[in-house]
């Protein structure tokens, strides 16, 4: 089953920067297709490679952070294809 996940990893803490760019980095190395808008960071692909990608790397990040806070909404099906017409 393929899916669409957007994420918004917010650190709750002075020192951000770091963490989400390796953690967005990670995501990017994973060959999946990302895509990143300064808000979120989408990623697309077969639902147990995107969750458990997810699932490790953001148990990665939350080891470097004191707090954090993730957002995340999830399609049931592969939109990195959507352009909007408007």
């Amino acid at each position: 089953m393929k899916i669409s996940v957007e994420l918004t990893l917010s650190p709750l803490q002075n020192e951000f920067e770091e963490p989400i760019i390796n953690f967005i980095k990670k995501l990017r190395a994973s060959g999946l297709t990302v895509l990143e808008n300064p808000l979120s960071t989408q990623v697309y692909g077969d639902y147990d490679t995107v969750m458990g990608l997810v699932t490790s790397e953001l148990k990665n990040t939350f080891e470097l952070i004191d707090n954090g806070l993730l957002f995340m909404k999830i399609v049931k099906t592969d939109r990195s294809d959507y352009e909007p017409t408007f």
